[in-house]
């Protein structure tokens, strides 16, 4: 009897060491490991352009050094009365983020966008491929005076 016992014990110890065959199962399987995404720089795909001046009622803006804050907080009103159902500070919504935005474009392409949205979208290049960018959400004409435009443009300044 031992001598058939450690040759059976023997055998038993090499096939638990074999290769494990795995079975694939039909229907649905769930895989919770987490895999690593690494994240790519977000780019607009829309160039930078300060030259562009956009098209519509302004033709030249000059921004003092210092930002006017009673200019400043009435467009910050106006913005967050308006602008905020689309725009955010520093994320995209509906339309794009507008921190920094005077690093992207010049004073009076912001301002016709503000002031002559419809225009800017059937002939300025900048505002046709930010409305492709966006999934053609349109900016709509908010009806604002060329000083509600400034004011907005300076409390843009600020973020």
């Amino acid at each position: 009897m031992r001598k058939l016992f450690i040759p059976l014990a023997l055998a038993g110890l090499i096939l638990s060491c074999g290769e494990k065959k795995e079975e694939k199962k039909e229907g649905f399987e769930m895989n919770r490991t987490k895999k690593e995404v690494k994240a790519e720089p977000v780019s607009e795909g829309v160039p930078v352009d300060m030259n562009n001046k956009g098209v519509g009622p302004i033709k030249s803006v000059t921004f003092a050094d210092e930002i006017d804050a009673e200019l400043a907080a009435k467009g910050q009103k106006t913005f967050s009365t308006i602008c905020v159902a689309c725009h955010m500070a520093e994320q995209r919504l509906i339309g794009p983020a507008l921190k920094g935005v005077f690093e992207r474009r010049s004073p009076e392409w912001v301002m016709n966008m503000i002031l002559n949205p419809d225009g800017m979208l059937k002939e300025d290049p900048i505002a046709k491929a930010l409305l492709k960018e966006y999934n053609n959400a349109v900016m709509l004409n908010q009806n604002l005076s060329e000083d509600d435009a400034r004011a907005v443009a300076e409390y843009l300044r600020t973020l």
